[in-house]
């Protein structure tokens, strides 16, 4: 359900505000972006959406020039402000998307920008009670620009740090995919069968994952236990 809230005549510096659009299945939320945004001149916030099909209608009708929304609202509480900014990239190019969340995790951020970051930001729930951050979000994708939360940034720096110190780094993508089947406790001759290889080169591949992790001192099956375990923690921090 969209509700119409206007404050109508808001410029700034003679230009005309930049109309924005809010979405999110919290009243409480809903209220705190407009009191927030109602005080900032050049900003306009012409309508208040509950789920992402209002909001998508809501957009159709009022034109509007920045979409702000939760990431997640009805009906599947999922991925619903990613899967509205994918669509309107497609149909309205020129709106910003702004996506706010309550989680720091780098991936929401890089599948924001899976298709273009600009007109894009992604910032954290908690950046609501700073007004100029989310202005400063609002006015960059409403020229094209784009945003990033420091912590997400924070978090894909944390990611690439620990996927640099890695015990799987050193392995190549066929290397790391046979580790895998090792993992799902095939043996040689069944990963040769799925991957269409023979079984020395299975053999050759898996000897050259014990020597890059270091497990060179041991029999075929405790290593082979090493290495799952190995793989099975790595993938745990990813």
């Amino acid at each position: 359900m969209a509700s119409r809230t206007t404050t109508a005549g808001k410029e700034s510096d003679g230009h005309a505000p930049i109309r924005v659009v809010v979405a999110d299945d919290s009243f409480l939320v809903r209220e705190a972006l407009k009191h927030v945004l109602a005080a900032e001149d050049g900003i306009e916030v012409v309508a208040a959406c509950n789920d992402r099909d209002s909001l998508m209608l809501t957009v159709e009708a009022q034109h509007p020039d920045v979409v702000v929304t939760d990431i997640r609202m009805p009906p599947s509480e999922r991925d619903e402000g990613l899967q509205v900014a994918k669509a309107l990239r497609a149909t309205h190019p020129k709106i910003g998307v702004v996506v706010l969340s309550q989680y720091a995790d780098p991936r929401y951020g890089l599948a924001l920008l899976d298709d273009g970051s600009d007109g894009r930001a992604y910032l954290l729930k908690e950046r609501i009670q700073y007004r100029g951050q989310l202005v400063a979000a609002i006015e960059a994708v409403a020229q094209g620009g784009s945003v990033v939360d420091a912590k997400v940034v924070e978090g894909l720096i944390a990611d690439r740090r620990r996927s640099e110190h890695s015990p799987l780094a050193d392995l190549t993508p066929r290397e790391l995919e046979i580790l895998a089947y090792v993992a799902r406790g095939f043996s040689n001759q069944g990963i040769a069968d799925d991957l269409v290889l023979t079984k020395r080169a299975v053999e050759k591949h898996i000897n050259a994952i014990f020597l890059k992790l270091g497990l060179t001192e041991a029999t075929d099956v405790s290593r082979r236990v090493k290495a799952t375990l190995i793989y099975l923690a790595d993938s745990d921090r990813r």
